[in-house]
């Protein structure tokens, strides 16, 4: 333990001490002037701070030595009661106060305490649950701001997480402030009610017990009393005003000293007028030698100051131009302008109401959400997406890039709902034909009026922003392979070491490289499968990266072990699985045109035959999705990346799966079979 922690902890057992055993006049002496000085240097430290969080010990601090100070008016107490002194500094106080008039200085100090308590401490108690209130308020919108400054991407994510700290914090110091300023509050009163106790009992004590005379036992024990009640009451003052200045204390980049100053002379011309001012005043019986004196320091000070301004100075460029003028001559200035956004979302500017919080628009939010909710799903960290608007667009339209390529676009109407058919069309429900953004469904663009009419209906009634929401959460999903890097994966890889360090270590660097267990990662994602199973996926790649580095082939057998997640990801709510199969004959055909290659192996089939074969699977997809089943063709382990490449330019929405990829437990029902017929 440090003599700082040993120092804490000997304090806090020295006030319990104080509570119960009777201190020597001299030490209760010392332990007055520490309890004076530590509450001078917290109203000191108060006023020089620049942020409330620089102080953010001040709540706890504050009510140690309100505890400290009880503690010392426990012993004072007994002191004066019992021996009629209390060490020299409580008698110092006390004379000098009241000198030769014991009711005089006892009104002077009943102002102190009025002052004390009526103004300071309830004011700063009442500013401390004020501040609380607000802090606590205006959290969920600091959080908000932040999301979109993160989403904007104006911040990372180690900037978004100091800010949140920061939020927290604060709420936490002005609750803990909120709380800690009753016990200013209870510890005023208690000051009040030990002067009274000691004024009344100390005169039954002095009259009664030692044989004093009233006058003798009102100066004796006024005198100490006063004394003990300026010595308690002083630093209580001095920590009630630094309690009122923290919480007052407003977003400013300099302390108390220079906030003053600067804003309360800021305009120098108004020194004059208050000069002038109190110039008249020396026209009225007031003395004329005093008001000449501050007005002619006031108009002094106004021409100095005025002075001071007007000066002509070599203009300096201001520290943000000079260093963005030092950015635009460097060299790396022209790297930044090449870097490229992994995910853009453009709009007209008839859609900015939708981006726009101050407009109602949760766009944000919705981003926010969505990256959330991909990386539950796909295992991965989606980038940051930026927003902006774009005056080339037209004003309804949107677009979305993946770095920086438009793999997307639409057209919202923000005054419409989008009404996706039930399947036969109502001609009844009048709208704007258009077709659904991101499953390419027929819809309609309807009216308010129309939208309950259309529910009715059976059409599916989504408002303007969760269709894009939607749209583009289905565009990340089908390009999330191309936004996983090498960058990326290594911190996937970072992430699975914490927590399986042997694992990783088994796989990379040796023999596989990060590049490659890139390419595997990839390939899962190209086929919608999530790679949020990374130890599974890991122990594949440890167990036949030995045997092989082709990326293909290690990726087919970590899709042979991620059998019952791709199983759960297709298969019915009564357990089947309803799929086309590949007849014997066609597997035979593909496995023989199967080429080896040094760069790895790829199907060379004959034209003819490949379109026979993807037109039989095309006829069979439609009739499953006629019936609103998902097209799946179920082959052989050895042939299934060959069909699904095959698949990939013409029918890219069919799914590929190997009998090795499908639960034995699952039922699987063929619903037809391609063949060369």
């Amino acid at each position: 333990m440090s003599a700082r922690d040993l120092s804490v902890l000997l304090g806090i057992i020295l006030i319990i001490v104080m509570l119960v055993i009777p201190l020597p006049g001299w030490l209760l002496s010392f332990l007055i002037l520490v309890n004076i000085t530590l509450a001078l240097l917290v109203i000191l430290v108060s006023m020089n701070m620049d942020d409330v969080l620089q102080f953010a010990v001040f709540p706890t601090l504050l009510l140690l030595m309100t505890l400290f100070r009880l503690g010392l008016n426990v012993s004072t107490t007994r002191s004066i009661l019992s021996e009629a002194q209390a060490g020299q500094v409580i008698e110092t106080f006390g004379t000098f106060v009241i000198g030769g008039n014991a009711l005089v200085g006892f009104v002077v100090f009943v102002i102190l305490v009025i002052i004390q308590f009526l103004v300071i401490t309830k004011g700063a108690e009442r500013v401390s649950e004020v501040a609380a209130r607000f802090t606590l308020d205006a959290m969920p919108g600091k959080q908000m701001s932040i999301d979109a400054d993160l989403n904007a991407g104006m911040i990372n994510e180690h900037q978004a997480k100091e800010r949140r700290d920061k939020v927290e914090q604060e709420a936490d110091f002005y609750g803990a402030m909120d709380g800690a300023s009753k016990f200013v509050k209870g510890d005023a009163i208690a000051g009040i009610i030990i002067v009274l106790m000691n004024i009344i009992f100390g005169l039954i004590i002095g009259m009664v017990q030692m044989g004093l005379g009233f006058q003798e036992a009102i100066d004796t024990y006024m005198r100490l009393t006063v004394g003990d009640g300026l010595v308690s009451q002083i630093p209580a003052l001095l920590l009630s005003t630094a309690t009122g200045i923290v919480v007052t204390r407003v977003a400013s980049k300099g302390n108390l000293g220079n906030d003053v100053t600067d804003q309360l002379l800021r305009f120098p011309k108004l020194l004059y007028v208050a000069g002038g001012a109190i110039f008249l005043l020396g026209l009225t019986p007031i003395p004329f030698s005093l008001t000449l004196m501050i007005s002619s320091f006031l108009i002094f000070g106004g021409f100095w100051l005025s002075r001071e301004s007007s000066e002509p100075e070599i203009e300096e460029p201001e520290e943000d131009d000079a260093t963005e003028s030092e950015q635009m001559r460097s060299p790396d200035n022209v790297v930044d302008l090449i870097s490229m956004d992994p995910i853009e979302f453009e709009f007209g500017y008839a859609l900015i109401p939708i981006a726009d919080a101050n407009q109602g628009g949760d766009l944000l939010d919705r981003i926010v959400m969505i990256r959330r909710q991909l990386a539950i799903e796909l295992g991965i960290v989606i980038p940051v997406v930026r927003i902006r608007d774009n005056i080339q667009l037209n004003p309804n339209e949107y677009r979305l890039k993946i770095k920086g390529n438009e793999v997307a676009t639409g057209e919202l109407l923000l005054d419409h709902y989008l009404a996706m058919t039930p399947g036969d069309d109502d001609e009844e429900i009048e709208g704007i034909e258009t077709v659904e953004p991101a499953f390419g469904l027929p819809a309609k663009w309807v009216t308010e009026d129309m939208k309950d009419e259309a529910e009715l209906t059976g059409y599916t009634v989504v408002d303007p922003p969760s269709v894009v929401s939607t749209h583009i959460t289905e565009i990340i999903k089908r390009y999330s392979h191309e936004l996983l890097g090498r960058q990326e994966t290594q911190k996937l890889i970072d992430h699975l070491k914490e927590s399986y360090p042997i694992l990783v270590e088994e796989v990379t660097p040796e023999p596989l490289h990060v590049g490659d267990v890139q390419k595997v990662l990839a390939k899962l994602l190209r086929e919608n499968v999530s790679v949020k199973n990374l130890p599974v996926i890991f122990e594949t790649l440890a167990d036949f990266a030995k045997m092989t580095n082709d990326t293909d082939l290690l990726g087919e057998y970590a899709r042979q072990s991620l059998a019952v997640q791709i199983t759960n990801q297709y298969k019915k709510e009564d357990g089947t699985i309803k799929v086309v199969t590949i007849s014997g004959q066609v597997e035979k055909l593909i496995a023989d045109h199967v080429q080896q290659t040094e760069h790895g192996s790829f199907l060379a089939l004959d034209p003819e035959k490949q379109q026979m074969i993807t037109q039989r699977i095309a006829q069979l997809a439609e009739q499953l999705s006629l019936q609103e089943e998902t097209a799946i063709v179920l082959c052989s382990p050895a042939i299934r990346m060959y069909v699904k490449q095959l698949l990939d330019r013409f029918l890219p929405q069919v799914v590929v799966l190997s009998y090795n990829e499908i639960d034995p437990s699952v039922e699987v029902q063929s619903v037809g079979v391609v063949n060369m017929e």
